[in-house]
């Protein structure tokens, strides 16, 4: 029986004492799910040497010789700050024409040694050279941050401050109540602190909106002395319109809150309400 503490190769010295033990290697390989020949190739290492011999060997080193120089890696590096937004080819034609010479798979190399293989981690390369040098940034740098923000924003990824920085509001279908008719729920959450407000009514209109707000969410900001800065809201009818003549434009407007719409075709934009409605339903609290 062969012995060991050693994780590693604690499963195949198991293989080779249970075949020990049942004096059958085919249904030892089978219980274990190895083949055969996985077995033999164990037991020679064993025979050969002693147990230590069934730990992996390393992989060999690779062979630096087969790398770009040092300043051609330097400019794959600088390029991929400069251009965050440039793919491998890209990145390796426009190399080409100031004279260094890599190929489009050398630059994913590159990339892959650096933890740049793709435009999220390049933008964040660039954000933590920005906070740490400081640099002034290109237009194309400005362009590649701003579209990160607004897909960020598409995909429900908010940047809050606190609380009363930015409120999250959303309209509800709560259902067909016997007697009232159509019931629905105008919910608002802040995005920082998530506190949600509610309120049930029978129409979906710009004067519901902005009753919630009057009646629950401004008095208690202003009771913790919190301004309220912005809300964000989907593009329906009873948020959206012109402020002379709608009901909800012209009370944010009269309580200086900026308005934010969310992203035609995706609602994951208003992301933290639908996830209220959600789970709301499924627990049958509406």
């Amino acid at each position: 029986m062969i012995h060991t503490n050693n994780p590693i190769i604690k499963h195949k010295a198991g293989l080779l004492n249970l075949a020990e033990e049942l004096g059958n290697v085919s249904k030892a390989c089978k219980i274990m799910g190895v083949s055969r020949d996985t077995f033999y190739r164990y037991q020679e290492l064993v025979e050969d040497g002693d147990i230590d011999q069934l730990i992996n060997k390393s992989r060999r080193a690779p062979n630096i010789k087969n790398r770009v120089d040092e300043a051609t890696e330097q400019a794959v590096l600088s390029h991929a700050i400069e251009q965050p937004a440039h793919g491998q080819h890209r990145a390796s034609n426009e190399l080409r024409k100031v004279g260094v010479f890599v190929s489009g798979s050398g630059v994913r190399s590159i990339w892959l040694r650096h933890n740049l293989e793709n435009f999220k981690k390049r933008l964040k390369a660039l954000e933590a050279k920005v906070a740490s040098d400081g640099i002034i940034l290109s237009e194309s740098q400005v362009a590649a941050l701003e579209k990160k923000k607004h897909d960020d924003e598409a995909c429900g990824e908010i940047e809050t401050e606190h609380p009363g920085y930015l409120g999250s509001q959303d309209t509800f279908y709560v259902g067909n109540l016997k007697g009232v008719g159509r019931l629905y729920q105008q919910t608002f959450i802040d995005t920082y602190c998530k506190v949600a407000f509610c309120k049930l009514y029978t129409t979906k209109t710009p004067i519901t909106a902005a009753d919630v707000l009057n009646d629950k969410v401004l008095p208690f900001f202003e009771a913790h002395d919190l301004p309220m800065l912005r809300i964000l809201t989907d593009r329906g009818t009873e948020y959206c319109g012109r402020v002379d003549q709608h009901d909800y434009q012209l009370y944010l407007a009269i309580n200086n809150i900026d308005h934010t719409k969310t992203k035609a075709m995706s609602p994951q934009t208003n992301g933290i309400c639908e996830r209220f409605h959600t789970q709301g339903a499924s627990r049958g609290r509406l």
